[in-house]
């Protein structure tokens, strides 16, 4: 008697679970625990995890906590087991989440066998940390800009290039080798509104205090609070609240570096 089990393949049948269900829910909590380390949304992981398992013939409900993630994985015969990982320490990367949600798709849509969808999984989960100088100078520009559009002068600009520079310079320097985010935006805060107090010490332009207050621009944590709220919308509060929490001692972080800055340079605008 044939069965047909619901998917959402097109008609076409689940690809058959290499290694058995142990092997496929040791995948999605792998592949869940990247996602959720590398910044991507509650909804997205549920979205992605689930596809992928249904490609193979199963169900897959996903809980996402702060800082792990069990996926309870579910199929024929009455099978159901709950898998759980610790979140991976990646730091937000947009490129790693980009390219396992596409590879969400290219399991579904190409049909790849588990082991070809692990070692691709793998390729990209390994990658070595690749220090992008385009986007540094591309940040130090934007910042600049943002400085123009707060009414800074040509001097206040050209400063808070400079400092956005060297403070994601150090940046990109801490993150490689692991130190905690909060101590990083402490002093990547310190460094780049030191840099850009020189336009109040030596008198440089007539906007001294835009091009401090701009300077820190880029450490401002936008993808966790933009998690957050779309966590919350889609009732994940757990993990919405962590996730402004995070944000909030980022923001804190680095408003505590600039006020120390300040505060050792005694300036005045």
């Amino acid at each position: 008697m044939n069965t047909t089990i619901d998917t959402d393949l097109d008609g076409r049948a689940p690809l058959p679970a290499e290694g058995g269900p142990e092997a496929l829910g040791c995948f999605l909590a792998d592949f869940s625990s990247w996602l959720l380390g590398c910044g991507a949304t509650c909804v997205r992981i549920d979205k992605n995890v689930g596809r992928i398992a249904m490609s193979y013939g199963y169900d897959a409900d996903v809980a996402v906590m702060p800082r792990h993630v069990s996926v309870h994985l579910s199929g024929p015969g009455g099978y159901a087991k709950t898998f759980t990982r610790r979140m991976a320490g990646s730091g937000i990367n947009f490129e790693i989440n980009t390219d396992l949600s596409a590879l969400s798709w290219t399991i579904r849509d190409c049909r790849l066998p588990l082991q070809e969808a692990e070692a691709r999984f793998r390729s990209i989960v390994g990658r070595k940390y690749v220090d992008n100088f385009h986007i540094l100078w591309l940040t130090a520009l934007a910042n600049a800009s943002f400085c123009r559009l707060f009414g800074g002068d040509a001097a206040a600009m050209a400063a808070v290039f400079f400092a956005t520079a060297a403070g994601y310079f150090f940046k990109q320097r801490c993150l490689r080798r692991r130190m905690d985010i909060r101590v990083v935006f402490f002093f990547c805060a310190f460094i780049s509104a030191s840099l850009a107090s020189g336009c109040g010490l030596f008198g440089w332009g007539t906007t001294p205090g835009v091009a401090v207050a701009t300077s820190v621009l880029y450490l401002i944590p936008g993808v966790p609070y933009i998690n957050a709220a779309s966590d919350m919308l889609a009732r994940h509060y757990l993990c919405s609240f962590s996730r402004f929490v995070d944000a909030v001692v980022l923001t804190a972080s680095l408003s505590l570096g600039m006020w120390a800055s300040i505060l050792l340079e005694n300036v005045s605008f």
